[in-house]
């Protein structure tokens, strides 16, 4: 069975649902025949982020509230099959300003989630990070690559993982984890590199300011990755397990900025921003890809490669098309 099928009919929960990869993960569950029970973040403004198109939408059910409270995350996963748990703090930069806001969100918030799959008989696939692999040892990176917490982010995914996983091996609750390596896409807010990139070509700007150029990263499309999310709940064989969603091609950021300005008409310079620099100890020098347990377990593989991203991205960003063959290496 195709496992877009697997979902037809299905009460899913999906925390962290008016996000980025949450909204997105939403928009294929319906697509799938899914009904969604969407948590998002309380807001006294009522805000619903890119949810607002489904506040009257029958098929899906938005309930404000806080992973960290564990009575609202019990009554929000009863009743349903499946969590996707997208809820995080996920910004590296403030992890070093407020790291014990990540322990009580990423931590903390993920226990009441494993707490209320397990007590209602709900399987979880809970959200992990390429950051928790650090700099890589060895390419392309493996689930087998050893866990190197190099900022107070990567350090509550990682525990955050071994909490999810000590369900698996102590109470057998079903639990899956998805890793995903830089996903980017329309929706994407501008604290990452690409929508950093864009935001600052379509102002006009003449230096396009950015921290390190030589690391690399493998950029995963939004729609792959909410896909990958789907193949990995669907997935018995995933179960007890971590599961990289990535492509398995890497790019420099310095590269994909010159290629960013190119397709956007533009001659701004690239200028190195000290202030956007991690301190030392703490950059991922390097993220690709081994994404052979996606496609050997859950029969995933990205569709979307970078230069089309690129392009949907950009007519996202700035409402027209790039360059004609801008972004061809």
């Amino acid at each position: 069975m195709n496992y877009l099928d697997h979902y037809a009919g299905m009460t899913v929960v999906v925390t962290g649902a008016e996000g980025f990869i949450g909204s997105t993960l939403v928009d294929e569950l319906l697509s799938a025949g899914a009904r969604v029970r969407a948590l998002v973040h309380y807001k006294p403004y009522a805000e619903r982020g890119f949810l607002a198109p489904y506040a009257d939408d029958d098929r899906v059910e938005i309930v404000a509230g806080d992973v960290r409270d564990p009575g609202l995350v019990d009554s929000v996963v009863a009743g349903s099959s499946i969590v996707f748990h997208l809820a995080a703090l996920i910004g590296i930069p403030y992890s070093y300003v407020a790291p014990d806001s990540y322990v009580q969100t990423n931590v903390v918030g993920t226990h009441n989630v494993l707490t209320a799959c397990r007590r209602h008989g709900a399987r979880l696939v809970h959200t992990s990070t390429s950051e928790v692999y650090g700099s890589a040892r060895v390419a392309p990176i493996s689930e087998e690559h050893v866990l190197q917490p190099q900022s107070p982010y990567s350090a509550s995914k990682i525990a955050a993982d071994a909490l999810v996983l000590s369900y698996w091996h102590s109470f057998e609750t079903p639990v899956a984890i998805c890793r995903p390596f830089n996903t980017y896409g329309p929706r994407q807010s501008t604290r990452a590199v690409i929508p950093a990139i864009l935001s600052q070509l379509r102002a006009g700007a003449e230096e396009i300011r950015l921290g390190s150029l030589s690391p690399t990263r493998d950029f995963t499309f939004s729609t792959d990755t909410a896909r990958g999310f789907l193949a990995v709940g669907a997935s018995d064989a995933a179960l007890g397990r971590a599961i990289n969603l990535g492509t398995g091609t890497e790019v420099s950021i310095g590269d994909l900025a010159a290629r960013l300005i190119t397709a956007s008409g533009s001659d701004a310079r690239i200028v190195a921003d000290d202030t956007r620099v991690r301190p030392k100890g703490s950059e991922v020098d390097r993220l690709l890809s081994d994404n052979a347990l996606a496609r050997e377990l859950c029969g995933w593989e990205p569709l979307v490669g970078l230069d089309e991203g690129l392009e949907r991205t950009w007519e996202w960003t700035t409402g027209r098309p790039p360059v004609s063959g801008a972004y061809a290496v």
